[in-house]
């Protein structure tokens, strides 16, 4: 509340105020008659000189200043009796940012609690909002903030549970739906968002993207990693669509010009589905991505991910060591936190104590402790880390290495007698030891806490219904580098039927190649050489690479040789 508000330059009004102050607070004469002395001197505001003096408080003000203008004031906000509907387009950032809370609605007006008593702004929003008169009480700003918050919290939830019941499994899809004059709250805009959402899960997308372009919004699923496009829509019906993602998000929905991050929660066949959101500004809209995490806390085990062989019975006795540092390589999306997590599982004991410092934590598991970054409160990964040490941990989990600092308390951490897993982007296991290096880290350090890296790629599985038998072209053995099929192997192609959606694949498998730092591997990395070199001593010593591995999927019958070629590049191949 500005004070420039509550005290007039009128003397009738400060004697008015004042006669209300001495009434209704502690402040004596003496006390108001300097203050008074002292606003002819300076010219400030008597509430101001009151105030810096000590010999009233803020809540005081408002009090006398609500008693002046006939205005009810309030420190009980009854949260529990409060119609969670009236909050439905009011954004949780508005509400705050205002110090405002709807009360109660009746045919013909709705009560709500303010902070200031002269901010006829919000009264204006509200009246024009919710179509009727607006009747104010105020409260203290922090009863209110307090109030939004448990409102607030309380729809989110109400909402997870109720969500459900507004999917339409059978909504069509394919052509334009009737959206274009919806706003954010309206039946048809919710019923065709929660359907793709809908949609999306049953399809186990991981990722639904809404990208405007200049006459059309194309609405695409990343499926087993592939981009497919869905449907698209007018782009005239892209401002509702986002207005109503946003509202479910808690976002602001007025904010169009910045990036912005946010989390849905939703409840699905008994599932809690957890989806995080993030817009950016494009040139004709905002972009959307929201990434579908289910949060069914089911870790798969190292075997059910596609390891096998000696590369499962090395990871197995990575597991095992006491310290040392284990980093998973790869591009973003194919599976390295899930890895970690089945590491973890196989680690995980109640004679060990096992802490992760993630972003976001997309597994919860109960046994280990788990600290979400938070760059907002500057809680970064080498922060949660070198507190994490003062914790005594048997074991740590770094969700990502992205600078100097993390990457050397995670070597230091491992010297020190813990076992560290954590993640890094390089295009393979072998070019790992000269990032570090690259990053700053002494070639000594990492020599000594380095014990295996392990780069890994996700492909898709062939549909076991419709797969056909293939023979290969001499080009595609020829990219592949080989000579000819091995004798037993049979390779298979996509075809696609109903079971796998006409996609012709079913889920996915890992492909992978495991660098274990050894007598071979340690002096190379004293003397900085770099990937190929490392690489070439590798194999030499019995590593298989991720070309090799991904051979033998093919050879299996789990995939494809298109599959390969498109999920593994060029250099890896060449590698």
């Amino acid at each position: 509340m500005k004070l420039s508000s509550i005290v007039t330059k009128d003397s009738n009004a400060k004697r008015k105020i004042g006669e209300l102050l001495l009434e209704n607070t502690a402040l004596t004469t003496e006390q108001l008659d300097e203050a008074l002395e002292i606003q002819k001197e300076s010219g400030l505001l008597v509430g101001e000189i009151l105030l810096k003096k000590g010999y009233i408080h803020h809540h005081d003000i408002t009090r006398v200043v609500c008693k002046q203008l006939d205005i009810t004031y309030t420190l009980d906000l009854n949260v529990d009796s409060i119609n969670l509907d009236l909050i439905n387009d009011i954004p949780i950032n508005y509400a705050k940012k205002h110090e405002a809370m709807p009360l109660i609605a009746t045919d013909t007006y709705v009560t709500v609690a303010i902070g200031d008593p002269f901010n006829n702004d919000v009264v204006n929003d509200l009246r024009e909002l919710f179509q009727k008169e607006i009747k104010v009480v105020i409260a203290p700003p922090l009863k209110i903030q307090d109030a939004i918050n448990r409102v607030y919290e309380k729809a989110n939830k109400d909402m997870v549970q109720s969500l459900e019941n507004e999917f339409e499994e059978g909504l069509d899809l394919d052509g334009p739906i009737d959206i274009l004059d919806a706003g954010a709250d309206e039946a048809p805009v919710i019923r065709f968002v929660n359907s793709i959402i809908f949609r999306a899960v049953k399809e186990r997308a991981s990722d639904i993207h809404i990208e405007p372009y200049e006459r059309d919004t194309i609405y695409r699923f990343r499926i087993n990693g592939v981009m497919t496009e869905i449907l698209r829509q007018p782009l005239k019906t892209h401002a509702s669509v986002s207005s109503r993602i946003k509202v479910m998000a808690k976002l602001n929905i007025a904010e169009k010009r910045l990036p912005q991050d946010g989390r849905i929660k939703i409840k699905m066949a008994g599932k809690d589905i957890d989806i995080r959101l993030s817009t950016v500004p494009i040139q004709y809209g905002e972009r959307i991505v929201m990434r579908i995490l289910e949060k069914d806390n089911t870790i798969l085990k190292l075997d059910k991910l596609g390891f096998h062989g000696k590369v499962l019975n090395q990871l197995e006795e990575l597991c095992n060591r006491k310290h040392g540092v284990v980093y998973v390589t790869g591009p973003t999306g194919h599976g390295k936190t899930t890895t970690l997590f089945a590491m973890l599982e196989k680690i995980s004991s109640p004679d060990k104590m096992v802490i992760t410092v993630e972003d976001p934590v997309e597994y919860e598991i109960p046994g280990i402790s788990q600290i979400q970054v938070n760059s907002k409160i500057d809680l970064s990964f080498a922060k949660a880390l070198r507190s994490i040490l003062r914790q005594n941990p048997d074991v740590i989990m770094v969700g990502e290495t992205r600078d100097f600092e993390t990457a050397s308390m995670a070597i230091q951490s491992s010297l020190t007698g813990h076992f560290v897993l954590s993640t890094l982007h390089t295009n393979d296991a072998c070019t790992t030891p000269t990032r570090l290096i690259d990053m700053g880290i002494e070639p000594f350090l990492i020599a000594s806490s380095l014990i295996g890296v392990l780069a890994q790629r996700l492909i898709q599985v062939l549909c076991s219904e419709c797969k056909a038998v293939h023979e290969p072209e001499p080009y595609e053995l020829k990219v592949l580098g080989i000579q000819s099929i091995p004798q037993g192997a049979t390779i298979y192609k996509a075809v696609g039927c109903p079971k796998c959606s006409n996609r012709g694949y079913s889920g996915q498998t890992s492909v992978c190649e495991l660098l274990m730092i050894n007598d071979v591997i340690r002096p190379l990395i004293l003397e900085r050489a770099d990937g190929n070199a490392l690489k070439k001593a590798a194999v030499n010593d019995g590593m298989i690479t991720l070309r090799q591995d991904s051979l033998t999927k093919i050879f299996q019958g789990v995939t494809s040789i298109d599959e390969v070629l498109r999920a593994i590049n060029e250099e890896d191949k060449q590698n």
